[in-house]
C-alpha cells in the first residue's frame, strides 16, 4: 500500500512538473509608448499581450486594464478585450494577440507617469490561468 501511495504521489508530481510555467507563455510589450512629449501635446500608451508556444489570451474570460495617472489626462481609463485594436475574425479559430493604445495629454513640463493594472487569462489546451501585471510608464514632459 505504501508503494502504491508513493507511486501515485510521484506520478502526481510529474504531471504538475510537466505543466509549463504560464508566465513563460506570453510577453507584455509596450513598444510605441511615448516616453517624451511636449507640454499640452498628446502621447500614447501602447500595451500588447503576445502569446507564445501555442498559448493564447482568452476571449471568453475577462480581460481588464485599468490606467491611472496623477500627472496626465488619459482619454480612457478602463479597457476590456473589446477595446483591442486587433479583433478576432468572425468564424476564425485563431486568437489574435490583443493590442491597446490610449492617448494622454501631459499638461505641464517635468515628469508624468501612467500606471496600468492588468488582469487577463492565458490559455493552452491544458490550462487557463489568471495573470495580473502592473506596469508603469514614465514620461518626460518638455
Amino acid at each position: 500500500m505504501r508503494k502504491m501511495l508513493l507511486l501515485m504521489s510521484l506520478w502526481s508530481f510529474a504531471a504538475v512538473a510537466a505543466e509549463p510555467d504560464v508566465a513563460s507563455l506570453y510577453e507584455v510589450k509596450t513598444d510605441g509608448t511615448s516616453t517624451e512629449v511636449k507640454g499640452g501635446e498628446k502621447g500614447k500608451v501602447v500595451i500588447s499581450i503576445v502569446a507564445k508556444n501555442g498559448a493564447h489570451v482568452s476571449d471568453e474570460a475577462p480581460l481588464r486594464i485599468e490606467l491611472s495617472s496623477k500627472d496626465a489626462k488619459l482619454e480612457k481609463e478602463k479597457l476590456t478585450l473589446a477595446d483591442s485594436l486587433v479583433k478576432k475574425a468572425a468564424g476564425s479559430s485563431e486568437y489574435p494577440d490583443p493590442r491597446f493604445e490610449v492617448a494622454f495629454t501631459a499638461p505641464a513640463s517635468g515628469k508624468a507617469n501612467v500606471d496600468a493594472k492588468m488582469t487577463f487569462f492565458i490559455c493552452t489546451d491544458k490550462v487557463c490561468a489568471r495573470q495580473t501585471k502592473t506596469l508603469s510608464f514614465p514620461v518626460a514632459v518638455r
